[in-house]
């Protein structure tokens, strides 16, 4: 409603204060087609203010309509994954033959022989084989514990094939991982094969890609650790691209519409991690592992912290390799030392990939499943460490360079400033640990983009950090307050902030008690849904529409009116055309909180307490919750 009309409508309504709460029910009862007979009679004038309050064209407007204007301006994104997968199987596979070096690898002295941080010399053969596929499931099993893990140690072809079957059926219709090692065979041929062993292990045995995928099937995330691996990659996206071209003919042929119908792209659910170029050999730096690529992706914060002391003024000051290796702490406690590195590690690599890929991109591989979206933060960790040493891990989809990315360099600050502290840390049990201001400062940085941004100007870089500090008491008021100040500059930026995976952290703080939240939440939930209804069942799902009826009916005079109609539009919303959210509300006395406000605000109504706007959406929200309800409609009228 206009202000005027608002304004305009204001008089009338105080001069017929004792006739407006008969006005409720008679106009409920006109509308849903229930006689009342105590209320034939209402005045016309009576009529025509309900018709001003009510049946204004955008009340009566089906969602269709709004969601086709929503659409119109490309205000709704596919921000929420339709496919969403996980990976629940993983193969691992291990060629290393210890004690022979493959024919075609010249080994310098001295040179890189970690293998999973174990020394295959350091112990027997067999031993040290056994020692290092449990530490190789150990390190995956950090990032996907509840996966069902199966290896094979210098397979044959045979191993492999029982092996990718069965880990297919463990999987079903879930992704599967296959990790190769080839670190004891030769590199991959031109055809893309790799190499395992006979059953004497006198001879090695090719095995080509076409053969692995069709025992793997998809989806499947292949991550290889062997020198030329892009040879593997090149070959791959050969053959599925002959296949595709196969399918298209394949459908032409079957129907005359065929050449209407989208061809299924073979390749959207396969994605391939590999070491290094087709051209390049794997780097045998000794201060790095000889395993450095899966070092990256499966420990991480180990590998950065050795390789930035190994290249900083640090290693001068005492910080070893052996003191990094006891830095305390857990990686999920986020308030001691391990602990923070790794949420600011996730924090910025994150923020790498949001600014550094497309939008759809950056959906499928850092928002759809778990252990990938852990997998590509670590590889672009991996394509800063091997680019110093002229190696550029590959991957399919493809990702633009990011090893130079100047986010880097928030990370290289926050590891100094921890290692710094670490000496004092371990030789006194009791010395207190000072957090990063990491955090703090990337707040600080958005709050400025918001102070001159505007949806012509680039999207802030620090969106996905933001995200990242709702998870800390110490800062999520304020990441909430300037949240609530970008959804605020339009519906682009709540569709920015959907993208970027806002829904889950808010649907979360709904289970917060924190009193000095709600107002925010409230707020950035009415914009949420104002963009995007299909949020209702997630909302419902977890009893979240208890958080806004609770807001609703609070006593405290701090929350004004303001506030509260943004509680009643997302108790409205919830209820819009949604079954399960109207049995649910009506379920939880929505009914009589919304009567029982009604009757408390119409015989005060002003515009400038912000009481009419509660009344409009109350008494919209009491049409929303009737709606093709009856009875619900009878209780409304008679009470």
């Amino acid at each position: 409603m206009e202000e005027t009309e608002q304004q305009g409508a204001t008089a009338p309504l105080r001069s017929q204060i004792g006739q407006v709460p008969q006005l409720l029910p008679d106009q409920l009862a006109r509308r849903l087609n229930i006689a009342d007979p105590l209320l034939m009679g209402a005045p016309s004038t009576a009529t025509r203010l309900q018709q001003r309050l009510f049946c204004e064209e955008r009340h009566d407007a089906g969602d269709d309509a709004g969601e086709r204007r929503a659409l119109d301006h490309g205000l709704v994104s596919k921000w929420r994954q339709k496919d969403k997968l996980k990976t629940t199987a993983v193969a691992l596979v291990l060629c290393l033959n210890i004690g022979v070096d493959p024919p075609d690898v010249i080994k310098i002295s001295p040179c890189a022989r970690l293998e999973c941080w174990v020394d295959p010399l350091s112990m027997q053969p067999a031993k040290a084989l056994e020692t290092i596929g449990k530490n190789l499931q150990a390190q995956y099993e950090r990032w996907q514990p509840r996966a069902k893990y199966k290896m094979h140690l210098d397979p044959t072809m045979e191993d492999v094939k029982k092996l990718c079957i069965s880990c297919r059926r463990t999987a079903k219709n879930e992704r599967v991982l296959f990790h190769y090692n080839g670190h004891g065979v030769p590199r991959p041929t031109v055809n893309g094969e790799i190499w395992v062993f006979n059953s004497r292990y006198t001879q090695y045995i090719p095995l080509s890609m076409y053969e692995l995928q069709t025992w793997l099937s998809t989806p499947c995330i292949y991550v290889l650790d062997c020198s030329a691996a892009g040879l593997i990659i090149n070959n791959f996206k050969a053959m599925l691209e002959q296949r595709q071209q196969q399918l298209a003919v394949q459908q032409q042929q079957a129907a005359a519409t065929a050449s209407s119908m989208a061809v299924p792209d073979p390749m959207r659910e396969i994605i391939v991690l590999g070491a290094c170029g087709a051209n390049e050999l794997l780097p045998q730096n000794p201060d790095l592992p000889a395993d450095v690529f899966t070092a990256c992706l499966t420990t991480p914060i180990k590998v950065a912290l050795r390789w930035f002391c190994s290249r900083s003024l640090l290693k001068h000051d005492g910080i070893s390799k052996e003191l990094i290796d006891r830095i305390p702490g857990r990686q999920t406690d986020r308030k001691t030392p391990l602990g923070e590195l790794n949420w600011i590690f996730t924090a910025i690599t994150d923020t790498i990939a949001w600014n550094s890929l497309p939008r759809a991109l950056f959906q499928k591989l850092f928002r759809q499943d778990l252990l990938v979206a852990s997998l590509f933060r670590n590889f672009l960790l991996a394509e800063r460490i091997m680019a110093a040493s002229n190696c550029s891990p590959v991957s399919y989809p493809r990702l633009p360079p990011t090893h130079q990315h100047p986010m880097w360099q928030a990370w290289d600050l926050a590891a100094e400033m921890c290692l710094l502290q670490l000496p004092g840390l371990l030789a006194d049990p009791n010395a207190e640990f000072t957090p990063s201001s990491f955090f703090s400062e990337q707040l600080t940085a958005f709050e400025l983009w918001l102070a001159h941004g505007s949806a012509d100007k680039k999207p802030p870089e620090q969106l996905p950090i933001v995200l990242q500090v709702l998870l800390s008491q110490v800062h999520r008021l304020r990441a909430l307050v300037l949240l609530g100040r970008f959804l605020d500059m339009g519906s682009w930026a709540v569709d920015l902030a959907l993208s970027v995976g806002i829904f889950p952290y808010v649907l979360k703080l709904l289970q917060t008690t924190s009193s000095d939240l709600r107002t925010t939440l409230v707020f950035i939930w009415a914009k949420i849904l104002a963009l995007d209804r299909s949020c209702q069942a997630d909302l419902v799902k977890d009893n979240g529409h208890l958080y806004f009826l609770k807001y609703l009916d609070a006593p405290e005079p701090t929350i004004d009116n303001h506030n509260r109609a943004q509680a009643v539009f997302v108790l409205a919303v919830v209820c819009d055309q949604h079954p399960k959210g109207q049995a649910l509300c009506a379920a939880a006395n929505l009914l009589q909180v919304l009567l029982r406000w009604l009757r408390a605000q119409l015989p005060v109504l002003t515009a400038s307490s912000g009481n009419l706007l509660l009344v409009k959406w109350l008494c919209l929200c009491l049409g929303k919750l009737a709606d093709n309800l009856p009875d619900m409609a009878a209780a409304a009228v008679r009470d």
